[in-house]
């Protein structure tokens, strides 16, 4: 993971409308930036769920939600959809987002060692400063660990 106190890579991607959206979008805002796996599973829907419950709390503090997958924006479309997410989420089809932040690398799983998203979430404030990194996501739960 990136450390806390470096400056957050910048990065341009393309939400589920087809729109280019920067880091520098939120300058002056503190961002809740979150890569999860996969749109529709289980885990990812309980912690876009759990944020979109919370988002007015995060919006009333001066953050914004920001979502970042490797799925398509058709699929970032029909997700946003189904549950009603406020936020946007940006289609990193070729992982240049999920690298630069450190959320792409090897996973274990049923002891299968294979490569993809790490679930992690980086807290950046005003200046583009990392202030907070979650690496151990509680998807049900995921806007109080934020908020902690």
């Amino acid at each position: 993971m990136l450390q806390i106190g470096t400056k957050a890579p910048y990065f341009e991607g393309v939400d589920e409308n087809g729109n280019t959206v920067k880091l520098s979008d939120f300058a002056g805002k503190k961002l809740v930036l979150y890569f999860y796996p996969k749109d529709s599973t289980p885990g990812c829907t309980a912690e876009a769920c759990d944020l979109r419950d919370n988002y007015q709390r995060f919006l009333a503090i001066g953050y914004e939600v920001l979502g970042v997958s490797r799925d398509s924006a058709a699929s970032h479309q029909k997700f946003i959809a189904k549950y009603g997410l406020p936020f946007h989420l940006i289609a990193d089809t070729d992982l240049t987002i999920l690298k630069a932040y450190e959320a792409w690398g090897e996973k274990k799983m049923y002891g299968k060692v294979t490569e993809g998203t790490l679930r992690t979430t980086y807290i950046i404030d005003e200046q583009g400063v990392i202030i907070d990194t979650i690496g151990k996501v509680n998807t049900k739960a995921h806007t109080e660990q934020i908020l902690k």
